[in-house]
């Protein structure tokens, strides 16, 4: 069936082919659900010119200048193919249609939401031997580095931590496998705990770009992090606690000029903690709660919401992501008892009916996870990671969004 194309300027100065599929309007995708809540259409209208400023831009339209991708990439700046073509453009569009799943039957049961524990207990009994030979816990310092951080550093981790730290590095090595039913249930609570949606939604498809992924498939964006970023992003909305943070963060990412890729935000929270974790900056907190997962967990959240305060109180914009995102990890090496003490207070005010630092109050917290006391009260057996992928010490320091 032949449909009118627009041709429209792109960010590059380049003419597109915007396929009747998209209407875009006050910087935004506006997407009509067709069924179950799908995104399988949208009309198109001129939304850009050359000169457009890029903080006005809706995240889907920043990959087309390269922005998006360089935060993915960790800062490193994507190279512009000469073949990104009006053909080229239509041809993906129709494969992103292809790979849309049909719509869920009434007589169709969405999968059940998964707790944090729940996925982490499938890590604790899956076999990661072959990822735990390959990660890499702490930074290898050698000579003057090596005494000095000896004399003057952090504490060492408890031996008794050690197997609950490595697991965690682990997961920071596993992919995600479409065979496993945990790994597909961690992404559809991801997504209906941020949309509010009750109904499943197709494994691969634009809709996950609506919650801050790259592309249509999420797999995609956890380099570095690995499964831990979904993980941490699933610890993030499962908390009754932090729920209404991680949904008053979401609301920001989708704002009309500060807006940013939530997911692909999260994931770079994430590689910080690991950062962290990794130089041992942690290893006082975990051994005097005697654990690592429920520290690493409150450590990431801390610092998201760190990221969440700067960028709306100064006004921030995805152009300057990079910046803050290096300031954001400067400030957590150098202060993590800083961080979680912010979060703490955070969460008391708010469990006080406050409403702290411009945030707004959430009652939707569907499912109970244990609150913070309990999880401090956790035993490192009991919580235990598995692995996404190691970072390289010659990242420290470094700045990326993954």
């Amino acid at each position: 069936m032949a449909e009118d194309n627009d041709v429209i300027e792109g960010l590059n100065g380049l003419s597109h082919e915007c396929k009747p599929s998209e209407e875009i309007s006050n910087g935004h995708s506006n997407h009509k659900p067709v069924m179950n809540g799908m995104i399988i259409s949208h009309n198109a209208k001129d939304h850009s010119t050359g000169s457009a400023p890029l903080r006005s831009l809706p995240i889907s339209a920043l990959k087309e200048n390269g922005v998006l991708q360089s935060l993915a990439a960790g800062g490193e700046q994507a190279e512009v193919e000469e073949e990104n073509s009006e053909l080229e453009k239509a041809r993906e569009e129709w494969e992103a249609l292809e790979n849309i799943q049909p719509a869920l039957t009434e007589d169709s049961s969405p999968t059940s939401l998964i707790s944090f524990n729940e996925a982490l207990q499938y890590f604790q009994t899956t076999d990661l031997g072959d990822l735990l030979k390959n990660i890499q816990p702490t930074i290898r310092r050698t000579g003057l580095a090596a005494i000095t951080h000896f004399l003057f550093g952090p504490p060492r981790l408890h031996r008794e931590l050690l197997e609950e730290r490595d697991l965690v590095f682990a997961i920071a090595q596993c992919p995600v496998d479409n065979s496993q039913s945990v790994h597909m249930r961690v992404l559809q609570t991801i997504y209906k705990r941020l949309t509010g949606s009750r109904l499943d939604c197709p494994r691969y498809g634009t809709h996950w770009e609506n919650i801050g992924f790259q592309g249509t498939d999420p797999a995609t964006d956890l380099r570095g992090t690995g499964f831990l970023g979904l993980m941490h992003t699933l610890y993030f909305v499962m908390d009754p606690e932090t729920l209404p943070l991680a949904r008053d963060i979401y609301r920001l990412s989708q704002h009309p000029t500060q807006n940013f890729p939530f997911s692909v935000m999260s994931i770079n929270m994430t590689r910080i903690a690991l950062q962290v974790l990794r130089e041992e900056a942690l290893s006082k907190e975990c051994n005097r709660r005697q654990q690592v997962v429920g520290v690493l967990n409150e450590f990431f959240v801390a610092t998201y919401l760190h990221l969440y305060q700067l960028w709306k109180s100064q006004q921030k914009t995805i152009a300057d992501s990079g910046f803050v995102i290096k300031e954001v990890e400067l400030f957590a090496k150098k202060n993590p008892k800083q961080m979680l003490r912010r979060l703490e207070v955070f969460l008391k005010e708010r469990r006080a009916g406050g409403i702290p630092r411009g945030t707004s109050p959430d009652p939707q917290t569907q499912q109970s996870s244990p609150n913070l006391v309990e999880r401090g009260k956790a035993k490192g057996k009991e919580m235990h990671f598995t692995g996404v992928c190691d970072l390289p010490p010659d990242m420290e320091g470094e700045a990326r969004l993954i």
